[in-house]
């Protein structure tokens, strides 16, 4: 049986899982619109764009695992392992949001290639330097299955509250700003510096008031970084985890990013200004079916929490995924211009976004109790790197391949100042078909990976007791000596 006394206060878990609102903030942005930032506001060519994307998924794999490294034998009087880069690194990553979104002002596209990839390695450093130590604290706060279950609930609520905020205004701000006058540069611009603003309060808060819990059984031994990386690697259910992390946040952010595009080509037709009616208030055609999606997402996660304690997280995610893939090949049933269809789809693929954003996320801490039996050390900090590093590399390979084949298939940036824009025939077809069953075929695969995941209940159960068995042993052992 698990400990009471385990249990967390529910406001170290509200307050620990609002660190998700900005972290979500800045993946939003960048997933949902980078990409047709930078071919209609920066003005790249789609091919020509996607290799930032690339040079970005390089730096990925060096600075991720290297911060996950630092943040498990960097210590700190005052606030320990993690803490500190919340501390330290919190106001610089908020904002590093604005320089992620200047179009530089030259014609030699060569140039802005070079200067809006450094943005984005930039960025992308300080999104690491806050969030490896951020997630690396989830298994150091409980040891309980259900208790890492109900974190990553918090948690994922506020991710979801973050995208969801971001989807619903991040549009209607920069259209608002476009119909005044001004341009879609500047639009972007404000929408960075509001949210970069508002990430910066919960990380500091997190530095100052949530303690992970300090295991004085757990020795320190420093490892060399290639043993570190090969004892990940050795470590079969972190295998499974990181596969089926990837493979469910790769369907996201094909998804993210190819939305606007569907919307504005596809259900708008073009017009690039397109706005809808909700309750006497206009707002963006993006704002209504990303808010639709979020909001269901987030109504529903008590559903999948309920799911995953009845049936095991594994089965509660399997049909999750099976769910949203049949959802995702409804896609290609949403005929031109029908608002209507987009909404119904965005209702139930909400459902099973919903079990994609918190189970997942739930599944990876039990990892580490399987990999502390085996090799009586606990390394965060090195595994959340490489789960930080598979997280951003889906981002990055779901634009480069995005990109590319929009490109392949005569995808034309809008002139610059039009308001209403076209796509041939073959454009729009493939833009249907990566909003929609591309997402299905990465779900399906994932759902076989669940399949095989084999870490169950009992399984992390029997191995917490023995790891207890073993951490009573060497506590009688130093009282002794």
């Amino acid at each position: 049986m698990e400990k009471q006394d385990e249990r967390l206060p529910l406001w170290m878990k509200i307050l620990y899982g609002s660190g998700d609102f900005g972290l979500s903030s800045f993946n939003t942005l960048r997933l949902v619109f980078y990409a047709i930032f930078l071919t209609d506001v920066v003005g790249l060519e789609p091919r020509l764009a996607s290799f930032g994307t690339l040079v970005g998924i390089i730096w990925d794999s060096i600075n991720d695992p290297i911060v996950g490294l630092l943040s498990d034998r960097i210590k700190n009087d005052r606030f320990g392992k993690r803490r500190s880069f919340l501390a330290f690194f919190a106001i610089p990553f908020g904002l590093s949001f604005m320089i992620l979104w200047w179009a530089p002002p030259f014609d030699n596209k060569i140039l802005v290639l070079v200067i809006v990839t450094m943005a984005f390695m930039l960025t992308d450093t300080l999104q690491s330097l806050v969030s490896v130590p951020y997630f690396s604290m989830t298994p150091e706060l409980t040891t309980d299955y259900n208790e890492r279950t109900a974190i990553t609930g918090f948690r994922m609520f506020f991710n979801l509250m973050g995208s969801l905020v971001v989807a619903i205004l991040a549009p209607t701000i920069v259209k608002a700003t476009m119909a005044s006058g001004a341009t879609q540069q500047q639009g972007y611009l404000v929408v960075s510096a509001m949210f970069g603003a508002i990430t910066m309060v919960p990380f500091l808060l997190i530095a100052f008031f949530v303690k992970e819990q300090i295991d004085p059984t757990d020795p320190e031994v420093p490892l060399p970084f290639r043993e570190v990386l090969a004892t990940a690697w050795q470590n079969v259910p972190f295998r499974f985890a990181a596969a089926i992390y990837m493979l469910n946040w790769l369907t996201f952010d094909f998804i993210a990013l190819m939305l606007p595009y569907f919307l504005t080509y596809w259900v708008a037709d073009g017009d690039l200004l397109a706005t809808t009616t909700v309750l006497g208030t206009e707002i963006a055609l993006e704002s209504l079916a990303l808010g639709v999606l979020l909001i269901t997402a987030v109504l529903t996660l008590p559903l999948w929490n309920a799911l995953s304690k009845k049936y095991g997280k594994r089965h509660a995610y399997i049909a999750g995924l099976l769910f949203w893939a049949a959802v995702q090949i409804g896609v290609l049933w949403v005929s031109k211009g029908n608002m209507t269809a987009t909404l119904i789809i965005a209702v139930l693929a909400g459902i099973g976004a919903s079990a994609g954003h918190i189970l997942p996320d739930a599944i990876f801490p039990d990892v580490m109790e399987w990999d502390e039996l085996r090799v009586g050390h606990r390394h965060e900090g090195i595994y959340y790197g490489v789960k930080n590093f598979t997280r951003k590399l889906t981002g990055a390979f779901a634009i480069f391949v995005a990109l590319q084949v929009l490109g392949w298939f005569g995808y034309q940036a809008p002139p610059e100042g039009a308001l209403v824009a076209s796509q041939t025939e073959s454009t729009l077809t493939v833009i249907r078909v990566l909003t929609g069953p591309v997402g299905a075929i990465l779900l399906l695969s994932a759902a076989v990976v669940t399949w095989f995941y084999p870490l169950t209940r009992e399984k992390h159960g029997r191995i917490r007791r023995l790891l207890a068995k073993k951490q009573a042993r060497l506590l009688r052992r130093a009282s002794a000596e």
